[in-house]
């Protein structure tokens, strides 16, 4: 079964930093599209970030410069780096698997997600 399984977050004072993780198993990450996703109360769903098969990245405006994508192959687990946090950036992050290797416009698979807050 394919699942995805995310971690890292937590309460953070703003400018400080998290690294949040979403370990898949049950398909090789590597060889597909994925992305970050966000959903905070009161707005709207939002893609955050997402690498394809080329390692080719992608950031949205607002994240763009303080967030970093990565992943580690050997441990099947994708990363989300964010930097310079900010109260806005407060929201669950969802991770999220799109089969298909230079990404299309939906996905296959999303994960539980995990919270991160950002006090002021």
């Amino acid at each position: 079964d394919v699942q995805l399984v995310e971690s890292g977050g937590g309460l953070v004072q703003a400018g400080g930093s998290l690294r949040l993780s979403c370990t898949a198993s049950g398909f090789t990450m590597s060889t597909w599209c994925m992305r970050w996703y966000r959903q905070a109360p009161g707005r709207e769903h939002e893609l955050v970030s997402q690498i394809n098969l080329s390692g080719t990245t992608y950031y949205a405006d607002s994240v763009k410069g303080r967030f970093t994508i990565s992943r580690d192959n050997a441990k099947n687990t994708l990363y989300l780096q964010m930097n310079s946090l900010k109260p806005e950036d407060t929201a669950v992050y969802v991770c999220a698997a799109d089969f298909h290797a230079y990404c299309s416009a939906s996905d296959n698979y999303r994960g539980q997600g995990t919270q991160v807050t950002v006090s002021s």
